[in-house]
């Protein structure tokens, strides 16, 4: 679809202000080019006037149903609210003429997320799924790398997204009722997923593990996932909060070489912090001490390998690519089928792990 004209600002209602709406989207809404975060949808107040203090001239509203009434003044919805809300907020957005950027998980099912995509089709609307960590700065370094043929033909991609967390905190996303979406599997589990699916193309194969181990636990804290992608690439892929060592956050074996780097992307961190990106100043950067490493033979931990600098993450380039897209009427950075094949997945994992067999998909 074609959106605003070049010199009109996009006009953004931000639906949630928790943790993903005040430290992901809010942030980079308001640092993108083009953009203007007008509207936050929440009836807390305390979550209020932290907003006020940092977006001072934005409105607010108690409910979402608000938005609609008055569609005409916005350009884009994004979706920042617990998963459970997601499809029907979606599907209201869309209904209301308006394009949609939905917080992943875009939906609890394969089959829902096809649905939203469809009626997005239908109505002529982008709708798109902030997966940011295609833009880690470790992920982008990684791509560099196979786009050079550094590890030569890659056979085993390890991604883990591991902390020690072994206490509860409560909340939606450590509930077990089915229609909450909690969990590591639909939380990180979206992440690590759509980071294998973009590197490595198709899954044809799905086994799983997947455990509540903290006491009190109602929904998995500790899941595994092996993919055989239709290229004959495996990934295995770890996410845990109960992981008292941490892993390599990658370690990737090709034919020719390995790379394997430590720690996790600092961007999520700064944005906690109160960083904010903007022009001329250094975002996504980290120190040469966490550099990854590239080589064979040796481990990384005795001095395998030579040091690979690190690019810089870029979780800004989401957002600017959603504006491009509204403008131009170009493909927006994430798609929902994109969104859709990684819910196939993870659907696939929760049956492989709850029956203990391997799951074969598009059969």
């Amino acid at each position: 679809m074609t959106g605003t004209g070049t010199g009109t600002p996009i006009r953004v209602g931000l639906v949630g202000y928790g943790l993903a709406g005040s430290v992901f989207h809010a942030p980079l809404i308001a640092a993108t080019e083009g953009l203007v975060l007008d509207t936050i949808v929440t009836s807390n107040e305390e979550r209020r006037e932290q907003a006020r203090a940092e977006f001072p001239d934005v409105r607010f509203a108690a409910t979402a149903d608000e938005l609609w009434e008055r569609a005409g003044e916005l350009d884009l919805i994004v979706i920042a609210s617990p998963n459970k809300t997601h499809v029907p907020v979606a599907t209201a957005a869309l209904q209301a003429g308006l394009p949609v950027v939905v917080d992943k998980p875009l939906a609890g099912t394969a089959a829902a997320a096809r649905e939203l995509a469809a009626l997005a089709d239908k109505r002529g609307l982008l709708l798109s799924v902030f997966q940011n960590r295609r833009w880690d700065n470790d992920f982008l370094t990684l791509r560099a790398l196979l786009a050079d043929g550094e590890l030569g033909e890659v056979q085993r991609f390890e991604s883990r997204f591991e902390r020690w967390r072994p206490q509860l905190k409560g909340g939606w996303r450590e509930s077990g009722a089915p229609e909450e979406i909690g969990g590591l599997l639909y939380d990180l589990g979206s992440h690590v997923v759509d980071q294998a699916l973009v590197l490595f193309g198709p899954a044809v194969q799905v086994y799983a593990e997947s455990d509540a181990r903290r006491p009190g636990a109602e929904t998995d804290d500790d899941t595994f996932i092996a993919i055989t992608h239709a290229n004959g690439v495996r990934s295995h892929l770890y996410m845990s909060a109960t992981t008292a060592q941490l892993g390599p956050r990658f370690r990737v074996l090709g034919s020719a070489a390995g790379y394997v780097k430590y720690g996790l992307d600092p961007q999520e961190a700064a944005l906690r912090d109160g960083k904010r990106p903007g022009p001329g100043l250094p975002w996504g950067t980290e120190p040469q001490s966490l550099w990854g490493r590239v080589g064979s033979g040796e481990s990384p931990l005795t001095g395998g390998g030579r040091p690979v600098e690190t690019l810089p993450g870029d979780y800004p380039a989401y957002y600017a690519g959603i504006a491009a897209a509204l403008r131009d009427g170009t493909a927006p950075p994430v798609t929902a089928d994109e969104a859709a094949d990684a819910l196939d997945v993870l659907e696939a994992a929760r049956r492989s792990a709850r029956e203990g067999v391997t799951v074969r998909l598009g059969s």
